[in-house]
């Protein structure tokens, strides 16, 4: 066989070293199966003949074995067909195979390593026919084109071959992948120099085009759709070439002196026969359909599922009676699957799940939390208790009378305590021509210049307190800040009525304190003392101005004191300000309490 076809290419006549090259190309194809050593020999899988059911259709449907023939894949659909040349000149539909397994997403491939089997159109010759494949039988589908070279797109090695197992290629089965290879090859045989394959992401209908308009690919799509249109309209594999970084068919150039280059720009070309207006035409329809989508259901851009199978196989997979085009390898990775499931029993029903659906969920990217922002509400409250410095300068400044530190305001009864606290406005027994008198200050780091040091100022005589806010501007404060409950007093009043207020008319308070309950109205005398604070607050105390110790709690008709807000009780404790955060109170930096 051999030396025919040898003796043939040395005795070829002038016109005919095509036909030349096509047979040294199919005995370097025999005679590397002939060559390799391990494994079965491939000219067992290489040269089967068609099977009798393949050669009856060939028959009915008038086509000559050794015709020329046109693969097309659909991505979507997983499907391979195969045309081949009728004996009146036009193509026509020989079979249609169900892919096995493709992977990556819609779209072509870019880089080596994506994953991405490609998209386009591609030339098969004899040399790219491999008959010693680790997937039983392939062929290269010559990816990188002109096209894809352009663009700077790179791979290699992109098959369609058996074993139904995809890094980037079109698997099949290894009875389906046996039988394109013999239809290809007797192309071969037959005087066909190459075949065209025409790799799409869908069929390139009109409807598919609208549903996946918001996919960045879809001008790539739109351009490989003006091919499959020529090929329907003419019946006829498209000549393709390529100018200006895209796909141009079935053009001839103006200038026979002018060529087509892919990195160039295209010279002025013609169509034959109003082809052009034809596809034109087709693009206009899709253009004002896409427009017109509105709000219609579009397709997911990406489905994170790696790839597709046709369901047939899916369905095999779930049930392993049920028969299938080929068989399977013992352990088959579904779409949207990060594990193999084994072929010999059903597969659990989460792959087949994850396989069926449109897209599969992906773990969400939350960022880790930021830290904690020194501006956020409550965040100043992380300091320690210390004065900040005085405005005057110096730390005996306090004793200066010019200093602003304010003096304590006068003592209220307990009713008018109570009510400041709850409310921030005067007391009802004040003069309306007096200001009203404010709640019972604290000494306070977060006061600012009138803190801590003012407080101490207060004691040992300092200049007056300037006139508390008015009762209209306490009551612009905040409603949603919440007030701690009213701490229980320790000791109930035994005898005689609340005490008038130790106020005098300048706003001092004196030094003298009555220890009778009901004696007349006198100024009370004061001194720090520590207090615990409401538990919201934490453990630390604060310091206030009291009453002597040897006089009972004051309580008004509700029984309870006037709340004091907290001050830390010592320089290396935290304090949170004169106020509660709304929703929790901070105990310690970084923890949070729901008592209210």
């Amino acid at each position: 066989m051999f030396s025919s076809l040898l003796r043939h290419g040395r005795n070829r006549r002038p016109g005919t070293g095509w036909r030349a090259a096509l047979l040294a190309g199919s005995a370097a194809l025999i005679l590397a199966g002939c060559n390799a050593n391990d494994g079965p020999s491939p000219m067992s899988k290489a040269s089967r003949t068609l099977s009798p059911q393949t050669l009856a259709l060939l028959q009915e449907k008038g086509m000559a074995k050794t015709s020329p023939i046109v693969v097309r894949i659909f991505k979507e659909e997983s499907e391979l067909e195969v045309w081949k040349q009728t004996t009146s000149g036009g193509y026509a539909l020989l079979k249609t195979y169900p892919i096995c397994r493709w992977s990556g997403e819609l779209g072509p491939k870019v880089k080596e390593g994506d994953r991405q089997a490609p998209e386009g159109f591609y030339t098969v010759t004899p040399g790219q026919m491999n008959p010693n494949s680790q997937y039983y039988l392939s062929f290269d589908l010559g990816y990188p084109n002109a096209f894809d070279r352009s663009l700077g797109r790179t791979g290699a090695n992109l098959m369609v071959h058996g074993d139904c197992t995809s890094r980037g290629c079109y698997a099949m089965t290894d009875e389906q992948v046996q039988e394109v290879f013999a239809l290809g090859r007797e192309s071969f045989m037959g005087g066909q120099r190459s075949f065209q394959v025409q790799a799409y992401p869908f069929r390139m209908t009109t409807a598919n085009l609208v549903r996946h308009r918001n996919n960045p690919n879809l001008a790539f799509w739109k351009m490989l759709k003006e091919g499959s249109d020529v090929f329907e309209l003419t019946k006829a594999p498209p000549k393709v070439d390529f100018c200006g970084k895209r796909y141009v068919f079935n053009a001839t150039p103006a200038d026979p002196s002018q060529r087509f280059q892919a990195a160039a720009a295209c010279p002025e070309y013609t169509q034959p026969g109003g082809l052009g207006e034809a596809v034109a035409m087709r693009q206009r329809e899709v253009s004002t359909r896409i427009a017109s989508a509105g709000a219609q259901p579009s397709a997911p851009v990406k489905t994170g599922k790696d790839g597709g199978m046709h369901k047939v196989f899916l369905a095999k997979l779930e049930n392993p009676e049920l028969s299938a085009p080929g068989s399977l390898p013992a352990v088959v990775k579904p779409p949207g699957s990060d594990y193999g499931v084994a072929t010999n029993e059903p597969a659990p029903a989460e792959s087949i799940a994850l396989a069926n659906a449109d897209a599969v969920p992906q773990a969400a990217n939350v960022p880790l939390p930021t830290p904690r922002p020194t501006d956020a509400p409550g965040a100043a409250a992380t300091q320690v208790a210390a004065a900040p410095p005085a405005a005057s300068g110096g730390l005996f400044s306090f004793f200066s009378p010019s200093s602003p530190a304010a003096a304590p305001a006068p003592a209220a009864t307990s009713t008018e305590a109570a009510t400041a606290a709850t409310t921030g406005a005067a007391a009802t027994s004040a003069p309306a021509s007096a200001p009203a008198p404010a709640p019972t200050r604290v000494a306070s780091v977060d006061s600012g210049s009138m803190g801590f040091l003012s407080g101490l100022k207060n004691w040992f005589g300092g200049s007056p307190e300037p006139a508390p806010a008015p009762a209209t501007e306490a009551a612009a404060a905040p409603a949603d800040v919440p007030v701690p409950p009213a701490k229980p007093s320790a000791q109930r009043q035994t005898a005689g009525g609340p005490q008038a207020s130790s106020a005098t008319s300048t706003g001092r308070r004196t030094n003298s304190a009555s220890s009778a309950p009901a004696a007349p109205p006198q100024a009370a005398s004061t001194s720090v003392v520590p207090r615990p604070t409401h538990p919201g607050y934490g453990d630390t105390s604060s310091t206030a101005a009291a009453t002597s110790a040897t006089a009972p709690a004051q309580t008004g008709s509700t029984g309870a004191p006037a709340l004091r807000p907290s001050v830390a009780a010592s320089s290396s404790e935290a304090l949170y300000g004169t106020q509660a955060l709304p929703g929790a109170n901070i105990l310690t930096p970084g923890s949070f309490s729901s008592v209210q």
